[in-house]
């Protein structure tokens, strides 16, 4: 009875789960521009979902059970990783550049990612005016100017002297972020200099990683999301911190 009981829990479980991540993926299409998490929550979904109703036809098949086990319990370990990480901010206020991360755009205004991102650099830039602060982001799919004026247009909205504000826009990825920043950076800062980035909380142990792969000794602040797009953000990220430790970032 104790057994037929854990197997109904396992089954509602991994039913509800499937459904609430399918539900999530339909709710993105309609309020966020596609990219790759969306396709990652519906075949997750999908499979949690499927595996919820034949679960108990595949109850032979326990080196499949052994596989999803490990491979959801490796996938929390990950996120709870990357978000206790990515909710631990190191900035001291005292850098000579923040460096603001590009996200998606819609038009030429930002989406809530970097509205959020270019609020907190206004609150940092707030507590410590004399830093330059790099906005950094090309144009992307559905987008009509760069990611980098965008953020310019806000930040000098908000009251930020234009003479502190540096664009690059030309970058594509976390990578590219960095590696043309650096370039101008060095080129703008006659010696050392210290810097600081910003980026949604889900992106800073990455991004970490990338900057300091291209030479940085940096620190962060992060920036909050919308509750609806944490398990696209994070699924996304976990498969992407997977690649760059397979292959390198880019």
């Amino acid at each position: 009875m104790k057994k037929a009981f854990i197997i109904i829990g396992i089954r509602a479980f991994l039913f509800i789960a499937g459904v609430l991540l399918l539900l999530n993926a339909i709710l993105l299409s309609f309020v966020a521009n596609f990219h790759s998490g969306i396709v990652f929550i519906v075949i997750i979904g999908a499979v949690l979902l499927l595996y919820g109703i034949f679960f108990r036809k595949l109850g032979h098949k326990k080196w499949l059970h052994a596989i999803m086990a490990a491979g959801l319990i490796s996938g929390c370990c990950l996120i709870t990783f990357i978000a206790v990480y990515g909710n631990t901010d190191t900035v001291t206020y005292n850098e000579d550049v923040l460096i603001v991360l590009g996200a998606a755009i819609k038009g030429e205004a930002p989406s809530f990612p970097l509205y959020a991102r270019l609020e907190v650099a206004a609150d940092y830039h707030a507590r410590n005016p004399g830093a330059l602060i790099l906005v950094s982001g090309g144009q992307g799919f559905q987008e009509t100017i760069t990611e980098a004026l965008a953020m310019k247009r806000h930040l000098l909205q908000r009251g930020i002297p234009q003479d502190k504000i540096v664009m690059e826009e030309k970058a594509t990825s976390t990578h590219e972020n960095f590696k043309y920043a650096k370039e101008l950076l060095d080129e703008h800062f006659a010696g050392q200099y210290t810097a600081a980035f910003v980026t949604s909380d889900f992106h800073i142990f990455r991004a970490t990683r990338v900057a300091k792969s291209l030479g940085f000794t940096i620190t962060h602040c992060q920036a909050p999301i919308l509750w609806y797009t944490i398990p696209a953000n994070y699924l996304r990220e976990c498969a992407a911190v997977m690649r760059d430790l397979l292959i390198g970032s880019r």
